[in-house]
């Protein structure tokens, strides 16, 4: 048997894979101390639900930590970039902070400080956000790009680890046995798991593509003829446009550049919707908070972790656009699961075929976009273009997502069809991708 899969699994074969899981399990660590661990923590203390929504807008740096992106991109850090390089140098740095700011988190009470509990909870975010956009240019950098599907599994993956299994369930035994100060401030510890990655794992030696330095040159040479402006405000000119102007303008000029941005912003719409409200429906359906931990912490997140690995396979066996297409498709097949659930009524058979089937094509097109975005990043920006493009398919996940509750009321909570359009919504981005995949197909740029 083992003979059989090592075929299949010779894609994670690597020791880079080890740090990217590593690296991985720092990066998802944090998720539930300042999600859905807090939200418990805070409720145990007494504060109101109205209060721990709040909560939720601290974890706004997620979500445009594009917006310094650039930074990790072109600010070089005293003696830590000299000593390490520039990406390992931000990944110590930001790592060394994650644990000040956990441990600062620690020490705060809700019940005796609420606000001073929500700045530390923004500085944990902060720092997490940041670190995640040098974890995604070091995997970015330091693979080649058939490896970019079993790179991204092996840090997803770790994700789950770090996130789900140690910092979420390990968070609430800790918290049971020893209260959540002393359950924090140990889990704070974790971060050195990346940490020792970083260590032990060489910086990426990738050189930026020739023709990109040459457009540089071409322009920083042009502002060296804008005589009217002094020479300091030409420099500070010339620095903005080599960090915020420069990676935008390099993407607009590819071919094809507009149709990519759309197919990312609408490939995962379908899912979206069918995410937000699947809680919703499993409610509605009568099915209770135990029998839904249950099969989603079980069944789902087990058929997730199986499609994840199978996804960087498919990735380095078929390329990364036919793998795309074919875990999109199968995506939008499994959304009509829920609609045979909502046919069927309270059936747990039925249940537990839907949420394994729909977590195991998740897992597939997650590591296949996150490939496929890798894969689009110039070498000389990796950071800055990588959060962008990230930011945006998770910008349309959050607007499209907020429509489906008035969805459902529109159908007169006929969730059989609900289901039914989200499989036709999830199809949009299809034909977008054949474009892509005849006229576009991927290129390297570094």
């Amino acid at each position: 048997m083992i003979s059989l899969l090592t075929p299949w699994l010779e894609a994670y074969r690597d020791r880079r894979m080890l740090t990217l899981l590593a690296l991985g399990f720092s990066s998802g660590l944090p998720a539930p101390l300042v999600f859905s661990n807090l939200s418990i923590w805070l409720r145990d203390e007494g504060v109101s639900r109205s209060d721990i929504g709040l909560f939720a807008l601290a974890a706004t740096p997620y979500a445009i930590n594009f917006l310094w992106a650039p930074l990790i991109d072109r600010l070089r850090l005293p003696w830590l970039t000299a000593r390490f390089g520039r990406r390992r140098g931000w990944a110590l740095m930001t790592q060394s902070l994650l644990i000040l700011a956990i441990i600062l988190l620690s020490y705060t009470n809700p019940s005796e400080g609420l606000w001073l509990m929500a700045a530390a909870v923004l500085f944990v975010t902060f720092i997490s956000a940041t670190q995640d956009i040098v974890i995604d240019a070091y995997r970015i950098e330091i693979l080649e790009l058939h490896q970019y599907g079993s790179g991204s599994a092996a840090g997803i993956w770790g994700w789950h680890l770090g996130g789900t299994l140690v910092g979420g369930a390990g968070g609430l035994y800790l918290a049971e046995a020893f209260g959540w100060n002393a359950a924090y401030l140990l889990l704070s510890v974790g971060v050195l798991i990346g940490m020792m990655a970083v260590l032990m794992s060489p910086e990426p030696k990738v050189m930026p593509p020739a023709e990109t330095l040459a457009e540089e040159q071409r322009a920083l040479a042009l502002l060296e003829r804008w005589t009217f402006l002094p020479e300091i405000p030409r420099r500070i000119v010339g620095w903005f446009y080599l960090t915020i102007a420069a990676p935008l303008l390099e993407f607009t000029r590819r071919k094809g550049w507009l149709l990519i941005l759309i197919f990312i912003f609408v490939f995962k719409l379908g899912d979206a919707l069918l995410g937000r409200m699947s809680g919703v429906f499993y409610r509605e359906l009568g099915f209770s908070l135990s029998e839904i931990a249950e099969v989603a912490k079980v069944y789902g997140l087990t058929a997730n972790l199986i499609g994840i690995v199978l996804g960087g396979v498919l990735v380095a066996k078929i390329g990364i656009l036919k793998a795309l297409f074919l875990s999109g498709l199968a995506t939008a097949a499994t959304n009509l699961t829920y609609s045979w659930l909502a046919l069927s009524g309270q059936s747990t058979e039925v249940f537990i075929f839907a949420v394994a089937s729909d977590n195991f094509t998740t897992g597939l097109v997650t590591v296949a976009l996150v490939a496929y975005l890798s894969s689009l990043c110039n070498s000389a920006y990796t950071a800055t273009q990588y959060a962008l493009l990230a930011s945006l398919a998770n910008l349309a996940r959050i607007w499209f997502s907020a429509t489906s509750g008035f969805m459902v009321d529109s159908l007169d909570g006929d969730w059989a069809v609900f289901f039914l359009l989200c499989a036709v919504i999830a199809l949009v981005g299809l034909p977008l991708l054949l474009m892509i995949m005849r006229r576009y197909p991927i290129r390297t740029l570094s």
